[in-house]
């Protein structure tokens, strides 16, 4: 079974350092992270609209509908067209692997610089040294 992901999710996962919205949404995030990062081969779907992660997010307010909808969907489109993206399944580490291999903390800066998470996590140090590609 894939892991449903939105596109901008694919660089939250590589910066993700068990902090999150509340303790809900951070046990979920740290069960998902941990079998992306750790299990070789698993499979997402990627999706335009809401996705696993999304599911235990507080700012969920219904399918493919978030309290901070513009600047999410600012995020996703910016990653779409940086790297390339189709909604299709993937395999992540390839996929993350494809994507560290482009990233430079302009690119990243660009898409993330207003997200609350970006100044406080390892995103740009992580996916720019290419830390989760195994």
């Amino acid at each position: 079974m894939s892991i449903v992901l939105r596109p901008h999710h694919l660089l939250c996962t590589q910066g993700y350092s068990g902090k999150g919205y509340d303790n809900d949404f951070v046990a979920h995030m740290t069960d998902v992270v941990h079998q992306l990062r750790d299990v070789p081969g698993t499979t997402i779907r990627l999706t335009f609209s809401t996705d696993t992660l999304c599911s235990c997010c507080p700012n969920k307010l219904g399918e493919d509908l978030c309290d901070t909808q513009e600047k999410v969907k600012r995020y996703d489109a910016k990653t779409v067209e940086y790297f390339g993206l189709e909604e299709k399944e993937y395999v992540y580490q390839d996929l993350i692997c494809a994507i560290d291999a482009k990233a430079t903390p302009e690119i990243l800066a660009d898409i993330c610089r207003d997200c609350c998470w970006f100044p406080v996590s390892a995103c740009c140090k992580n996916i720019c040294e290419g830390r989760y590609v195994k």
